[in-house]
């Protein structure tokens, strides 16, 4: 017999419309987690070699009339 994931009570699979929960309560408070984002899926780890500032860029070149940015 499996337990519920929410209050950890036994769960019996046969006739029970929320499985793998004991009940639709333990089925609520479990979605409501996920949308309060008390439950998270851990992202890709990043890359090793990204370790580095990303490049600069060039300052913008002179305006004609010579005053000021672009």
């Amino acid at each position: 017999m499996s337990r519920c994931p929410t209050c950890r009570a036994p769960v019996q699979q046969e006739g029970n419309p929320a499985f793998p929960f004991c009940s639709s309560r333990c089925r609520l408070v479990d979605l409501g987690k996920w949308l309060g984002e008390e439950y998270r899926i851990p992202a890709a780890p990043e890359d090793e070699g990204d370790d580095e500032p990303p490049a600069r860029r060039a300052p913008p070149p002179p305006r004609p009339d010579g005053h000021g940015k672009a």
